[in-house]
């Protein structure tokens, strides 16, 4: 079985907060994230909205990119998620489709 790394961002509303993360199990991750499982940044300020995802084949791929798009302006994060997701919908619905 191939391994399969995520990076994803996640925002609290369209234009609102933005948190980006690395997951090896986009699913799992996802509902830590809706349930507040796990304390911290995205449960304080509702950050829960799926709105870009990116598969790598390795946590190294994945490791790079997250380090890449947390040095990025909010504007440029706006732009990557509005190129592929121009209305902010959930993708995590897509998740379970």
């Amino acid at each position: 079985m191939e391994e399969r790394f995520f990076v994803y961002i996640l925002a609290s509303r369209r234009n609102g907060t933005l948190y980006v993360g690395i997951t090896s199990n986009l699913g799992r991750r996802m509902m830590e994230h809706r349930d507040g499982i796990i304390p911290g940044f995205t449960d304080r300020y509702g950050v829960k909205r799926l709105v870009h995802v990116e598969p790598y084949a390795t946590a190294e791929e994945a490791i790079n990119r997250e380090k890449r798009l947390k040095k990025w302006n909010r504007d440029w994060k706006i732009r990557l998620i509005e190129e592929h997701n121009p209305d902010w919908a959930d993708l995590y619905e897509r998740l379970n489709a």
